[in-house]
């Protein structure tokens, strides 16, 4: 004898979307890459995503494109909360 359910199927959750409300999470090794790479070269990056990915090619030996646009992600993340956390001091005086 088989048993049968009576009720329907559940639809299955679209993966995409799962996890929409959570925040940002990045690998530890990203982040790691990207702060040492501001620490020694902070003059060659800028708040544009394009040129730091072009400038982490060139610094680098990172083949995956996927981890370098992460890494040009979070270095560009960096700098723009630096430049907005940066006192207005000059503009006050």
């Amino acid at each position: 004898m088989r048993f049968v359910s009576k009720q329907k199927p559940r639809p299955k959750a679209n993966r995409r979307w799962r996890f929409e409300s959570l925040g940002n999470v990045r690998p530890e090794q990203v982040k790691r890459i990207a702060r040492e790479l501001v620490r020694l070269y902070a003059d060659k990056f800028t708040t544009n995503f394009n040129d730091n990915k072009k400038a982490i090619q060139s610094l680098t030996n990172i083949s995956s494109t996927r981890l370098r646009n992460r890494v040009a992600g979070y270095v560009t993340r960096l700098l723009t909360t630096q430049a907005t956390q940066t006192p207005q001091s000059e503009e006050t005086e």
